[in-house]
């Protein structure tokens, strides 16, 4: 019998309370919908992450939130790659993203690291830039708010039901991907 293909899905963020559904972690409340959605009621830390595992529609999916902080995601994501032997076109990345209007998404393969740490980390530990990335628009901050203040605060109002808005449709764009392939996911989401 054929091997289930597996898939990481790996949502960037930080840890920790003080960080809990901020922008800059986009990702992980993405991953915790997927989780959701999916059944996945177990996780546990292994290689610098939270983990959870799951068979779906044939597919075998890891989620994972690199517990090390943003900036170091790529140690994390390497090892669990290394252990579950997950190549980087079966790796995708659900990040916030600066330069996309909030609300919005975008799915891509493969690209630079827009300055982003977490990006810039893994492209560093894997030694490539060609995974699948699931971008969660935030905008810009307003005014002359500085960058990390802005990334690390909590969407208020409107900008919290945008943000809202992102993290679902980028739950659900991690799925079709898996089962659809980047240029239909492209067409229904970006």
């Amino acid at each position: 019998m054929a091997m289930a293909e597996t898939f990481m899905i790996v949502g960037l963020g930080n840890p920790g309370d003080e960080y809990s559904h901020t922008r800059h972690n986009a990702g992980f409340d993405t991953v915790d919908l997927l989780a959701e959605e999916l059944g996945v009621r177990y996780w546990k830390t292994e290689g610098g992450a939270l983990t959870g595992k799951v068979s779906w529609r044939g597919f075998d999916l890891v989620l994972a939130k690199p517990q090390s902080y943003m900036n170091t995601s790529g140690g994390p994501v390497k090892t669990l790659c290394n252990s579950y032997k997950v190549t980087p076109d079966h790796l995708i990345v659900i990040h916030d993203e600066l330069d996309i209007d909030p609300g919005t998404i975008r799915v891509k393969f493969g690209g630079g690291h827009a300055g982003h740490n977490g990006l810039r980390s893994i492209c560093d530990k894997l030694g490539t830039r060609d995974w699948f990335r699931v971008r969660c628009g935030i905008g810009r901050p307003p005014g002359r708010m500085p960058v990390a203040d802005y990334v690390l605060s909590l969407p208020k109002n409107d900008a919290k039901d945008l943000f809202a808005q992102a993290t679902q449709r980028a739950s659900e764009a991690v799925l079709f991907l898996i089962q659809n392939g980047l240029e239909k996911t492209q067409q229904n989401f970006n």
